[in-house]
């Protein structure tokens, strides 16, 4: 067996992962210049009403689609009730209320649910493999590859090749312009926040059957998605998904090949790479002001 090999596949997996995060974290930037610090606990919400209902006979998909749609609301009515409000607000005021929702959200899983680890059930398995020439895959890991893969490219022909997408990139670019065309920026603004949650949350419903379900399950991924993001360019949506998978597979790579005990560290070194050689991020772009 190839051992790169092996770690490129995992690292995919991974990478999938972090790249459906800084998805999420990136839509927002994008529209409002908003960093969500609550977005691995809406993550975490989503998976945890899943779980819920799967313990009470719900179909897999049934209650995941409930899930994401309960993290969707929860982004969606945040930003009615406590961003929009505050429009005229400094933007670290706004990611101090992401904050605050981060620790009501935390807070609110620890109460409902208790703070012991669950184990999440899934119909792929991870037990049941299957080789590809040298390379053996789990099936889990084949379907977190896929179900990542679906889910960016829905994202990018949501964005790109929609109206909605269009509107949204309009108010995105200048919200006082696309509202004097008859677009309802508040909407489509409300809109991204519950999008951008939604796909939290799948991340968070991949990865619960791998590291297992608890409160506390969303905040490394968030952190890595984070770093994917940054790696990638923080108004780049392709850029995050590159990142995503640059740093998942570094990773694995890094733990295999030199420390499995700092391959945490990576991430945040990447970061401190990046932003010394290209600030913007691998794709993004160079924000210029006009005077």
């Amino acid at each position: 067996m190839t051992p790169w090999a092996q770690y490129v596949v995992g690292g995919l997996a991974a990478g999938s992962l972090y790249a459906l995060v800084a998805l999420g974290i990136v839509l927002l930037y994008r529209s409002s210049r908003v960093l969500n610090f609550a977005h691995g606990e809406m993550a975490t919400l989503a998976t945890f009403v899943a779980f819920t209902l799967i313990g009470r006979a719900v179909p897999f998909g049934v209650a995941v689609a409930v899930g994401l749609a309960v993290s969707a609301l929860v982004g969606a009515a945040f930003y009615f009730v406590v961003i929009r409000p505050a429009k005229e607000g400094t933007l670290l005021g706004k990611i101090v209320m992401t904050l605050g929702l981060a620790l009501l959200l935390g807070g609110a899983v620890q109460v409902v649910w208790g703070t012991e680890t669950q184990i999440f059930p899934f119909p792929l398995s991870d037990t049941r493999v299957y080789r590809l020439g040298a390379v053996v895959v789990s099936e889990i890991h084949l379907g977190t590859i896929g179900a990542g893969l679906a889910l960016m490219t829905a994202l990018f022909v949501l964005v790109h090749h929609t109206g909605v997408g269009l509107a949204m990139r309009a108010v995105a670019q200048n919200p006082a312009a696309a509202q004097a065309l008859g677009i309802p920026a508040r909407r489509i603004y409300a809109l991204t926040w519950g999008l951008a949650s939604a796909l939290g949350g799948a991340a968070g419903v991949l990865l619960a059957p791998v590291v297992y379900l608890d409160p506390f399950m969303m905040l490394d991924p968030f952190l890595k998605g984070f770093a994917a993001a940054v790696m990638g360019g923080m108004d780049s949506l392709p850029g995050a998904v590159v990142g995503g998978l640059l740093l998942g597979v570094g990773e694995v790579l890094f733990a295999g090949y030199v420390s499995f005990k700092f391959k945490t560290t990576l991430a945040f070194a990447l970061i401190v790479l990046v932003l010394l050689v290209r600030p913007e991020g691998l794709l993004g772009h160079e924000y210029r002001r006009r005077v």
